[in-house]
C-alpha cells in the first residue's frame, strides 16, 4: 500500500512525542522541585507534588504512546496477532494509567473528586 510508510512515520513520530512528553515532564517536575526545595522554607508537601507532577507527565506520555500503537496496528498491520498484541499493550498501559491516576489524585477515574471540606 502507498500510505503504509506515512502511517509508520506518524506512529513513530507519536512514539517520539510520547517519550518526549514524559522526559520533558520529568525535567520540568524536578526543576520545579529544585526551585521549591532551595527556596526557604520547604513545604512538607513538596515531595508529594513532585511525585504528582511526574505521574501526570507519565500519564500524558502513555496516552500518546497508546495512540501511536493503535494507529500502527489498525492502519498498517491489522492481523489477528497484531491486534492481540495491541490489546495486551492497551490492557497493561491502562492498568498502569489507572495506578498512576490513583497515586496522583488519590481516587480512581470514575470516582468523584473530593471537595475541600472532605479532605
Amino acid at each position: 500500500m502507498m500510505f503504509t510508510p506515512w502511517i509508520e512515520l506518524v506512529g513513530s513520530t507519536l512514539d517520539l512525542v510520547g517519550v518526549g512528553l514524559i522526559a520533558i515532564g520529568v525535567v520540568i517536575s524536578f526543576a520545579r522541585y529544585a526551585g521549591v526545595v532551595f527556596a526557604p522554607p520547604p513545604d512538607v508537601n513538596t515531595y508529594r507534588q513532585l511525585r504528582q507532577d511526574i505521574g501526570r507527565a507519565i500519564l500524558l506520555g502513555l496516552e500518546v504512546l497508546v495512540a501511536a500503537d493503535i494507529i500502527r496496528t489498525v492502519a498498517v498491520t491489522p492481523t489477528l496477532e497484531s491486534v492481540a498484541v495491541l490489546g495486551a499493550i492497551v490492557v497493561i498501559r491502562t492498568f498502569l494509567s489507572m495506578s498512576l491516576q490513583l497515586e496522583v489524585e488519590g481516587r480512581f477515574p470514575w470516582q468523584q473528586a473530593k471537595t475541600t471540606a472532605e479532605r
